[in-house]
């Protein structure tokens, strides 16, 4: 099946009814004299600098879309009523996916114009409508605009990249399937997207018609968590689950319900962000059915925290489903402290608890994206006591070769002198903790 039939396929199938290393304490001796009483040490160490952005404005949560949106639909599409535009099933239909539609929309650059001709070769290109009222039309280093259209750098592959890098497919005991932790598996639904990151860890597969949503296939996946009783754990992913009909959700969400010992179940979407829409009343009525249920959402950019957005959220919120947002460091995108920061505190307000920044993987195509670790150290450096806990996530690398999940933090230990721990805090001083060895 070639690319445009999968995306016909999928989306007949989705507008049915109606995605450092660990630090060690090293043992030295410092050259600081314990005082009697154990005060703070005065010994400063600045931290990285943190440049600030401004507070995000508080939401209007009466607001329904924002000014650039509204100039975008005015412009082209102004024969579009509200009730098409908010339809998820339209925005699906009418999603934007050649060379002559990004150039109308968009004043294009050489760089996107050579990626756009190319066709998407190695990933299909496609945004929502919706998704691409959001992109800067002049600026071609938007951020958000940078995660959508395909450049020229996209075809260029580097040491160290890997069609394949998480080796996801060594870890594959059933099509569709990924088991690579001890008691969770990966079930991927399907491998459509509303609209296509250029940074995909699964581009090898997404869009090329390879996962379908079909009930042999996904049968065979619960049947392999059935009669294997170590898994309490699934994540739905994809593609993007939430494409998905609420029907074959409602049916996919119970059938893993009535395996006894599957504790846990989540959902990976980008919906909320690239297509909030799709997030309707009728949607969470079906999710509701299945608690405990969670949901991981991809959010990268305080620009994404529309008011379609906060509604989205504030839906699933409202049905009692735990939110967590998974960003991925990308360079020219979110690789400063003030940006994730202001995106986080978005987060939150939404209900959203920031939980992952994943360090880029090393995908075909993906070093004009990748930031170095110590970007991503600096960050969390920047983040960890200047704001609150909560907008904190864990900072990761996802190893390549299917090593999985490796948690990557500054090094607060300075080292020890006597009984005493030595730490250095968020603003540089150190401190002592007794730790008495042995």
């Amino acid at each position: 099946m070639n690319s445009s039939e999968c995306e016909q396929t999928l989306t007949s199938v989705a507008l049915e009814e109606p995605p450092s290393s660990t630090y060690h304490v090293t043992s030295f001796t410092l050259n600081l004299a314990p005082p009697p009483a154990r005060p703070a040490a005065t010994t400063r160490i600045d931290p990285p600098h943190a440049d600030q952005a401004p507070a995000p404005a508080a939401f209007n949560r009466r607001a329904k879309t924002t000014s650039r949106t509204k100039a975008f639909r005015k412009r082209f599409f102004p024969e579009v009523a509200d009730k098409d535009w908010n339809d998820w099933r339209w925005q699906s239909r009418h999603r934007i996916r050649t060379a002559e539609k990004f150039a109308q929309m968009l004043e294009l650059s050489d760089a996107e114009q050579e990626g756009l001709s190319k066709g998407g070769n190695l990933l299909p290109v496609g945004v929502t409508p919706y998704y691409m009222s959001l992109l800067d039309r002049e600026d071609s280093q938007q951020p958000l605009r940078k995660t959508v259209v395909p450049v020229k750098d996209e075809f260029i592959r580097t040491p160290g990249e890997a069609d394949d890098p998480l080796g996801e497919d060594g870890h594959s005991p059933v099509p569709g399937l990924v088991h690579r932790y001890p008691d969770r598996v990966l079930l991927l639904a399907l491998d459509f997207c509303s609209t296509y990151c250029r940074y995909c860890t699964r581009s090898r597969v997404v869009g090329h018609g390879e996962i379908m949503p079909n009930e042999k296939r996904l049968e065979q996946a619960f049947d392999y968590i059935r009669n294997t009783p170590t898994i309490r754990d699934c994540l739905i992913s994809g593609g993007d689950p939430l494409a998905l009909s609420d029907e074959k959700l409602d049916w996919m969400l119970g059938k893993l319900r009535e395996i006894p010992h599957l504790e846990f179940v989540r959902i990976g979407t980008k919906m909320p962000a690239v297509l909030p829409q799709r997030i309707t009343p009728s949607l969470c009525r079906v999710l509701k059915k299945h608690h405990p249920l969670w949901m991981s959402i991809h959010f990268l950019h305080g620009d994404e925290c529309t008011p379609e957005a906060y509604q989205a959220c504030a839906r699933l919120a409202d049905s009692g489903i735990p939110l967590g947002a998974q960003t991925v460091l990308l360079k020219g995108v979110n690789d400063s402290i003030g940006t994730m920061k202001d995106l986080f505190h978005r987060l939150l307000m939404m209900r959203v608890r920031p939980y992952y920044i994943y360090q880029c993987d090393p995908i075909s195509g993906s070093a004009h994206f990748r930031t170095s670790v110590s970007k991503g150290l600096e960050i969390i450096e920047g983040l960890r006591g200047h704001t609150t806990g909560y907008a904190v996530p864990q900072y990761v690398i996802d190893a390549p070769g299917g090593g999985g999940k490796i948690p990557l933090q500054p090094n607060y230990i300075v080292g020890r002198e006597g009984d005493d721990l030595l730490l250095r805090n968020y603003e540089g001083q150190v401190y002592r903790y007794p730790d008495p060895v042995g």
